[in-house]
């Protein structure tokens, strides 16, 4: 293993186990030609997409930011500890009593939601892992951008304490673009241990830092993530019936939680 490998992965852990020890997301969780934001009949918690014309200063954006709970954020488990559990929809069934979860409860459905969106085939242009461990991530991260090549996490920083969930933010100065060839995505699913959700689209997709300002004066330093090319998704994915257009017709935008992170090339 190269000193550069070790001092990444020594790092990662570190801004890792913060973004995991602030993490929120439990087990009980269970076309015009100006498209905005929708927030008729929509969950206010799919109120996170947005187009490329947003990001500008003094607009505003309806944002739902789910809150941090460090009390019940699952723990990231160990490589060996982690391989030597299954992590299959095959096995849920002794899964969940080796968990101690009836086959109706909750915690039962959400296990089964996050194997089932593991083990979904990828769309054309992406690759995805879903990593059960620290190591096993960083792996995937240096299958995409080449064993040789550095990288660094990008994380949405919330400024103030707040326990506003969804409101109006307004784009506060120019977003800061952080330049990136490549870019894997990584999101917390709900799990009994952490599980990261990573994947990399070959198309071309922007990052961005945006400085937002709340109804309610809260500050956020958000990521944003900008897929320049959708004409792969599913037509009936959450962001087309936000934004209120089709597949390959605009790029689509959308900010991370600050338990969901992005790496990119540390150049």
């Amino acid at each position: 293993m190269s000193m550069k490998y070790e001092y990444a992965c020594f790092s990662f852990h570190l801004h890792l186990v913060f973004l995991l020890l602030v993490m929120v997301q439990g087990l009980e969780q269970v076309v015009d030609n100006d498209p905005s934001p929708r927030m008729d009949h929509m969950d206010q918690s799919s109120m996170v997409f947005f187009t490329l014309k947003h990001l500008k200063v003094g607009n505003s954006i309806p944002i739902y930011f789910r809150k941090k709970d460090s009390s019940g954020s699952p723990r990231l488990l160990p490589r060996d500890e982690a391989e030597s559990i299954a992590f299959s929809s095959e096995e849920l069934p002794n899964l969940l009593r080796f968990f101690a979860f009836s086959e109706d409860s909750p915690q039962a459905k959400a296990m089964e939601n996050t194997l089932q969106e593991c083990e979904t085939e990828s769309i054309k242009g992406e690759v995805k892992y879903c990593a059960t461990s620290l190591e096993s991530m960083l792996d995937f991260a240096s299958s995409v951008f080449g064993p040789d090549v550095g990288f660094k996490i990008v994380a949405t920083e919330h400024r103030t304490e707040s326990d506003t969930l969804f409101q109006n933010y307004t784009v506060l100065e120019t977003p800061e673009e952080i330049p990136a060839p490549a870019i894997v995505s990584c999101h917390t699913k709900p799990y009994p241990y952490s599980v990261l959700y990573c994947h990399s689209q070959v198309t071309e997709n922007r990052v961005f830092k945006v400085s937002l300002g709340g109804e309610n004066g809260d500050r956020v330093t958000a990521v944003a993530v900008c897929h320049m090319d959708t004409s792969q998704w599913n037509r009936n994915h959450v962001s087309f019936r936000v934004l209120g257009i089709e597949p390959g017709t605009l790029p689509v935008c959308h900010f991370f939680p600050a338990d969901n992170f992005v790496l990119v090339p540390d150049t």
